[in-house]
């Protein structure tokens, strides 16, 4: 008799269907294999398998024991298999009904005394056995976290003994309830920040079309305070992106006690990350840190000190909204929507090109430094804010009278404008196709500005489009219908052209001040 238990292979966050099945054989020398293109933690519930059983005094069959993991060419890694490898074995030697697994799907990880220990990617699990028509029989820890998947059966087994007792009909194990709606805790407030009305509006803009931003400018200009309060500023996430998140954060183990928050992610790697680290990817192919802040924030602070391999592979990211992680043996997906935030300094020693403490080797240093960054990233940001030292005067001044909650209300309303034109969760970053021609084309003197500037400062493609995004933003923070010259020549005030160097050895760019002076002709 062949006994069965269904179970999953994570692909990155998506489920793979995979069938245990247990054969109890004769033989002279009763053995143990595992087969199934198993890695070495699937191999090693063998001895987990050995040791829960002696705990709970049940003596392993003295016949040769072959477990096959279903479809064999799929890799299986990870600990969750040792639960369904268990129940599949009692279910062959008649310890349990042969056909009360039938309608369950199983995860989890084995003690040596027979415990059910949590693992990692239940939400996910939980989510595919609604889709299979199936319970899930889970950890007891991970119960929490599966009863979020909605209307699924779950078992939440604290061990092997359990769940005997649940399926012979000595003892009812209880369904678990979903865990806490964790609200994020002291988030900085923007009343905190003096002075930077430019960089202020900037970071509400970025907030409110989901817009990608980069901070110039000299050490203590305010430039990381100013991103920090970015989390303050976003929307929480919608009932579907909150699903997506969770899912991710799930297969990284990052959920504990099944507590779910739908503040937005905020993830600021150090600069010392790793291709892997930042895109995903290493022995188990785990999500990076671009995955882990999808729907949410990637904070990249001292921008140039990345390794520029490592930047570069930002780009196809920020483009498609996901990551394709390539291996030898298997491709696998993880989803990537963020809003990238970086910083950085005008040159290695900080201080740039003018004023007091101006940098001896302006202008090469500057372009040496920021030539770091590639052009083609570059370009992907819309927002490009130069952030000037704070003075002693605004230090001197009281507190803003505008701080997180009003800049929060603005930035409410405009979303709401753009849910109403694209859908739940849509914002002006991602426009792209017929939406874009119907909400974000300008009145004809707009238009007009908008070739001037992409003739003069060789405004890619990209460039284009972007600017008319960040103009559609702009127009839905002031209430307009549509988009006019005021608005494109304000989003073209904080775009920089493709890479140049002008005097003073900085990258070219459309300033403020020149573009301020065209939306009032």
């Amino acid at each position: 008799m062949v006994a069965r238990v269904v179970t999953v292979a994570f692909e990155g966050v998506e489920p793979r269907r995979v069938d245990v099945e247990v054969q109890l054989m004769g033989a002279v020398q009763p053995r143990f294999a595992v087969v199934g293109l198993a890695d070495k933690a699937v191999a090693e519930s063998r001895e987990r398998v050995r040791g829960a059983f002696a705990g709970l005094g049940l003596a392993m069959p003295g016949k040769t024991i072959v477990v096959n993991l279903s479809p064999a060419d799929l890799p299986k890694e990870g600990s969750h298999y040792d639960l369904p490898i268990a129940l599949a074995l009692m279910a062959a030697m008649g310890v349990l009904p042969a056909d009360s697994l039938s309608e369950w799907l199983a995860i989890g990880e084995l003690s040596l005394d027979g415990r059910v220990l949590p693992v990692a990617g239940t939400l996910p699990a939980a989510v595919a056995a609604h889709q299979f028509g199936l319970g899930l029989i889970c950890p007891e820890a991970s119960g929490p976290e599966a009863a979020w998947a909605g209307d699924v059966s779950i078992l939440p087994a604290r061990s092997l003994i359990a769940l005997v007792n649940h399926f012979r009909g000595s003892q009812v194990i209880s369904p678990p309830k979903p865990g806490p709606v964790v609200e994020a805790q002291g988030v900085p407030d923007l009343r905190d920040v003096k002075g930077q009305e430019h960089a202020k509006r900037a970071l509400e803009i970025a907030a409110a079309g989901g817009h990608n931003l980069l901070f110039v400018g000299p050490p203590g200009s305010g430039k990381s305070m100013l991103a920090q309060r970015l989390p303050g500023l976003l929307p929480p996430l919608t009932p579907g992106e909150l699903l997506e998140t969770s899912m991710v954060h799930s297969v990284a183990g990052l959920i504990a006690k099944g507590a779910l928050t739908r503040s937005r992610p905020f993830r600021a790697p150090h600069h010392s990350a790793s291709m892997a680290a930042l895109t995903g990817g290493g022995l188990k192919v785990k999500p990076g840190e671009v995955s882990l802040a999808h729907n949410g924030v990637l904070f990249l602070d001292e921008l140039p000190e990345f390794t520029p391999a490592v930047l570069d592979s930002l780009r196809a990211p920020l483009e498609t909204g996901e990551v394709l992680v390539a291996r030898a043996n298997a491709h696998v997906r993880y989803p990537a929507r963020v809003q990238l935030v970086a910083a950085m300094n005008p040159c290695r020693c900080g201080a740039g090109g003018g004023g007091r403490g101006a940098c001896g080797k302006a202008p090469r240093c500057q372009r040496d430094y920021q030539m770091r960054v590639s052009g083609p990233l570059m370009d992907r940001i819309d927002l490009q804010i130069d952030v000037p030292p704070v003075t002693p005067a605004d230090l001197a001044l009281p507190p803003p009278a505008e701080g997180t909650a009003e800049a929060a209300a603005r930035v409410g309303a405009a979303r709401a404008a753009q849910a109403e034109r694209a859908g739940e969760g849509a914002v002006n970053a991602r426009l792209e196709g017929d939406l874009l021609e119907r909400h974000a084309q300008p009145d004809a003197p707009g238009r007009a500005l908008l070739s001037r500037a992409a003739e003069a400062g060789g405004l890619t493609a990209r460039g284009w489009t972007r600017t008319l995004r960040v103009a559609r933003t702009v127009a839905d923070l002031d209430g307009a219908p549509g988009v006019r010259r005021l608005h494109v020549a304000e989003a073209l005030s904080y775009r920089r052209t493709a890479p140049g160097v002008e005097a003073e050895g900085s990258r070219g760019r459309f300033t403020a001040g020149a573009w301020a002076g065209e939306s009032a002709r």
